[in-house]
């Protein structure tokens, strides 16, 4: 009995110390509490003197820094310098990682992310000057353009033009001090949605001034002088500007730029610099008056110093200088907004025209990736959300007007699938923006985030334009101007090639530099070793250390309990999201790190992996994003279930992705235990199979409820044909009982007759299709008529 007694209170001891060890682990306890808690466990037991001598030298040895470092981190230091097994980082990805700053990315890759600190950030509204602007001059502009002309003509009309120049929309972010109109990120952003809801040739040559480029390097770089001089005249249209990187051999990887200029003394013995270069797919560069260039600066001559190679340097070029080539276009699939090449032979410019004059010289790699760790966010998430609404508009009012076998299209499953699936995307992408533009107002750059949008907002349109498509059928691709999806459509291949292709974005930058960027360790280290301070490495690594067993103990705990254990701050039906997103960095943030100490150096080649940690981080993102939106619009009834399949879908995105990690993590016999875990992730996934019935209420309410579609689908432009589809969706519905009374042959009264041929009639019209006679159509393509 005494036996029994005594090996359960062993049983127990041992449990209770398992347990303790996880607590530690949990909480990420200090290295000095596991040796109280081993000291404890050692008297509990009675252990023997032997014992305790060995935790006392464990103790020393790693409680004791000097020790520490001499036998253990020195060691394994030099190991590290002499194999490389850390990524090496360039001077120019350095730059890269430094523009910009870590935000709700951070918490998201700590594997404990503060949900309160995420959810209070800002979620910005336009001011009554930014909303009049859009009731007012956007609204006109749209007016004044027919996309359908534009097109045909191949160019905007100059009435357009000068009403841009006029209204002053080149100027949006310039401030009012120097003629801009001074509007926030999310003002800027909500002009270029809706026109590009409209017109995507449009909303490119408004977007590509206030983007990356002149104005946006003055404010940040130039001189006062430069300032005052050039800013006036880009708010006003007296000069138009485009800014030249890419080049043939310098696609996304831009610090491989071959453009260069050369420092010399002419004949009055002033400093000039003469540039050769050979630029493409630059927009507006064909009709741009200033040239922002980007270019490497040499000084063979010594000029300025000892130092022949000076680096990457952005210059403004005056385009009627001599040599400057812009008679050439390119046709990016038929759009036309201007994008060419642009050529430039022995073109001389003064040290005056260099981005923030002489303090300018070599820093031009870091002003791009400063702008770009910016403008990211804003311009193609803004052209692909009014792309989106723009397309689940005329795919919801349309699935009501069109009728087979007797049906609206929309009561069709298929069609009420697909539906369901392109206004929650919508839904997401809208969200994901705004929140997005919130940080960005409030001077934050999360460079991270940032390229997110970039990756995530182009493909979702794509895929929504494909759907909307899928459900117009052939009325889709039959071009004229009825047809408001074509052109859009054309332009979305397009969009994904800009800032970035995304293939690159995704695969190399989300995690390939978010990982060193915002891990808090990672990058610190690397300098470390970098600097060969052993001191500084041992306290990260030890840091590092109990990280990554915080969040081992974090994902496991959490994925045996479903996040039911992590104390939500949300409530209904965020709450549970919020669990699972817990859930889900605790893990992601675990296995990053799992992936470094496997692949160390060579993670940066795997990009298949790289890529799927990526789409994990997007994912997690938008669920974050979405559950923001949610609790600001206060909770919509209606809401809840394009919230729901939003984020199950998006949870569903990360089991798949992280079954990808696992799967081909490590090849053979060493990965048994990764694919094992792979097997056992696919019995306790996070996300759940989307119901066919969501989706269907989804299409539902989106074409029958005007205040679900009004929200979801905000701020696209009302022109003829958008209001022509609304207006046949309201007759059709209103007409569904004089429809079913027909069906069942039924006499009429004499005002359902009346309405329902009215109801026809525009029913008719809608579905219409463009036609045009051979002549027209053979003079409009250019072509000779018929042998």
């Amino acid at each position: 009995m005494v036996s029994s007694l005594k090996d359960w209170r062993c049983d127990m001891t041992v449990l209770l110390v398992i347990v303790g060890m996880v607590v530690l682990a949990y909480f990420a306890a200090p290295l000095w509490l596991w040796f109280a808690g081993l000291a404890l466990l050692l008297f509990l037991v009675s252990a023997p003197p032997g014992w305790w001598i060995v935790a006392i030298v464990f103790g020393v040895v790693f409680l004791v820094k000097g020790v520490r470092v001499r036998l253990i981190t020195q060691p394994l230091f030099n190991m590290l310098q002499s194999k490389g097994l850390l990524p090496k980082i360039s001077e120019t990805e350095k730059i890269a990682l430094r523009a910009g700053d870590v935000w709700v990315e951070g918490e998201l890759f700590s594997g404990k992310p503060d949900f309160k600190k995420i959810f209070d950030n800002p979620y910005p509204k336009l001011s009554r000057e930014e909303q009049d602007f859009i009731d007012n001059e956007v609204n006109e502009v749209c007016s004044m353009t027919s996309d359908w002309e534009v097109f045909e003509s191949r160019e905007l009309p100059e009435a357009v033009w000068r009403y841009l120049k006029e209204k002053r929309f080149f100027g949006m972010i310039i401030p009012k001090e120097y003629g801009g109109l001074g509007f926030s990120a999310y003002g800027h952003s909500c002009v270029i949605e809706k026109l590009a809801s409209h017109s995507q040739v449009l909303a490119i040559t408004v977007m590509v001034p206030n983007s990356l480029g002149p104005a946006e390097l003055l404010l940040h770089y130039g001189l006062l002088e430069q300032k005052k001089h050039y800013l006036p005249r880009l708010a006003d249209g007296r000069d138009i500007p485009c800014f030249a990187l890419t080049e043939p051999e310098a696609g996304s990887d831009a610090g491989s730029i071959q453009s260069e200029g050369v420092l010399f003394r002419d004949v009055d013995d002033e400093i000039r610099i003469r540039l050769n270069f050979e630029k493409r797919y630059i927009t507006l560069s064909a009709i741009a008056t200033v040239i922002g260039l980007a270019f490497v600066l040499k000084d063979p001559e010594e000029i300025l110093g000892r130092e022949k190679e000076r680096g990457i340097t952005c210059a403004l070029v005056d385009a009627k200088k001599e040599g400057i080539d812009q008679t050439r276009r390119h046709d990016p699939l038929g759009v036309p907004f201007v994008n060419a090449p642009l050529v430039g032979k022995d073109v001389v410019i003064g040290m005056d025209d260099v981005i923030g004059g002489r303090a300018g010289l070599g820093k031009g790699w870091q002003m791009l990736m400063e702008s770009l760790a910016v403008g990211r966010g804003i311009s193609l998430p803004s052209t692909s959300t009014g792309g989106s609404k723009l397309a689940t508009f005329v795919a919801s009012t349309y699935a009501v007007v069109r009728y087979q076998f007797g049906l609206s299209i929309g009561k069709f499953e298929g069609i009420a699938e697909v539906l369901g699936r392109l206004g929650v995307s919508t839904y997401m992408l809208d969200a994901a923006k705004t929140f997005t533009l919130g940080a960005i107002d409030k001077g934050a750059r999360p460079a991270v985030a940032n390229a997110i949008m970039k990756y995530q907002s182009t493909e979702m349109f794509r895929k929504n334009m494909m759907d909307a498509m899928d459900i117009q059928g052939g009325a889709a691709i039959s071009r004229g101007p009825r047809n408001l999806l074509a052109h859009a459509y054309f332009g979305a291949p397009v969009a994904i090639t800009v800032e970035g292709a995304n293939i690159m974005t995704r695969t190399l930058i989300l995690f390939g530099q978010g990982m060193i960027r915002c891990h808090p360790y990672a990058y610190a280290q690397i300098e470390a070793l970098e600097k060969g301070d052993v001191k500084a490495f041992d306290g990260l690594l030890f840091s590092h250390i109990g990280y990554v067993g915080r969040n081992k103990v974090r994902a496991f705990v959490l994925g045996l309990t479903r996040g039911y254990l992590h104390p939500a701050i949300g409530s209904g039906e965020t709450k549970r999201y919020e669990q699972k997103l817990a859930w889900a960095s605790a893990k992601f943030a675990f296995l990053s790190d799992v992936a470094l100490g496997l692949m160390g150096a060579s993670l940066k080649r795997r990009e298949s992996v790289s890529g799927r940690f990526g789409d994990i981080l997007a994912q997690m993102y938008f669920i974050a994003a979405a559950l923001k939106r949610f609790e600001v619009e206060g909770r919509q009834k209606e809401d809840a279930l394009f919230l729901k399949v939003a984020v199950e879908e998006a949870f569903g995105n990360i089991d798949t992705a992280f079954r990808g990690i696992l799967e081909n993590l490590l090849p053979g016999f060493p990965g048994i235990p990764f694919r094992l875990w792979s097997f056992c992730s696919r019995l306790n996934p996070m996300g759940r199979t989307i119901k066919d019935d969501d989706l269907h209420r989804i299409a539902k309410s989106l074409s029958e409820d005007d205040s679900v579609r009004q929200r979801i689908c905000a701020n696209i432009y009302m022109g003829h044909r958008p209001t022509q589809l609304l207006e046949a969706a309201h007759r059709i519905q209103s007409a569904k009982t004089a429809l079913e009374k027909e069906k069942r042959d039924e006499l009429l009264t004499e005002e359902e007759v009346i309405h329902l041929a009215a109801a026809r009639a525009l029913q008719h019209e809608i579905i219409t299709v463009d036609s045009f006679t051979h002549e027209a159509y053979m003079r409009r393509t250019g072509g000779k008529g018929r042998v």
